[in-house]
């Protein structure tokens, strides 16, 4: 078993609840996997992914940065860890039809990526190969298996439909952590010089330039809008299906 786990990406093993085998008799071990693991994603959640180092941790948990090694091998280990409890379990669609589902499954990682804002710093190295992770592509997959797409064609669907989930969280932090000065100042900046602009000029003076205090009603229906081309876009794949094949419900 040793010998198969030392050949294994950082962190996977553990993340399957793997671990190594007993050592030298002693102390019972003091401290878990799950609670350093637990005190990141507090780090992380208070002060950002830039918060998290092994110093840090151990300094949360009173112990030294070298006792941390004892559970955890290295850094990149223990964000494996991280992204596993920051995922959590996805959504329940199963009652769902594809694209209700889709829609819940994209607005489930929305809401993950505003709980833990550091999730959308941590490394993408592949595909999903931890549990949790695994979990949220598996109820994806499982939402189009009726409509009769191809296996590649539902895995380029949930790519998809993650790059959309991950660029817009990005849209939201930045809104939310942004310091710009008042929009309608810049707009009385801007126009007096946007002679060469005549439909940005247009669309800034119909109101679509926004400048409200909370931006969450617009950003929502932005996202419903960029997400239902999405949508309409796999209709039209899965309409491409053999002719032999019952319509999906959608």
């Amino acid at each position: 078993m040793m010998a198969m786990t030392e050949q294994l990406p950082p962190g996977l093993a553990l993340a399957w609840g793997i671990t190594p085998g007993p050592g030298k008799r002693g102390p019972k071990p003091a401290h878990s996997v799950a609670r350093i693991v637990g005190a990141a994603v507090q780090l992380a959640d208070a002060g950002g992914f830039a918060a998290v180092s092994m110093p840090k941790i151990a300094r949360h948990l009173g112990i030294t940065a070298n006792a941390l090694y004892r559970y955890i091998n290295s850094k990149d280990e223990l964000l494996v860890l991280m992204a596993e409890a920051g995922w959590g379990p996805p959504p329940d669609m199963s009652s769902q039809a594809w694209r209700s589902a889709c829609t819940t499954w994209v607005q489930a990682a929305i809401e993950r990526f505003r709980v833990h804002p550091w999730l959308l710093d941590l490394p993408v190295r592949g595909a999903p190969v931890t549990p949790n992770l695994l979990r949220w592509l598996e109820v994806l997959l499982e939402s189009l298996v009726g409509t009769g797409l191809r296996n590649q064609d539902m895995l380029g669907c949930a790519q998809l439909l993650d790059g959309y989930a991950r660029s817009t969280a990005l849209l939201v932090r930045g809104l939310t952590e942004s310091t710009a000065a008042p929009l309608q100042s810049v707009l009385d900046f801007l126009q007096p010089r946007l002679q060469g602009f005549p439909r940005v000029a247009t669309l800034m003076a119909s109101g679509e330039y926004r400048d409200e205090e909370d931006p969450a009603p617009d950003l929502k229906d932005d996202v419903e809008f960029g997400l239902g081309r999405i949508l309409d876009g796999i209709h039209a794949l899965i309409l491409r299906r053999p002719e032999t094949q019952e319509p999906p419900v959608e």
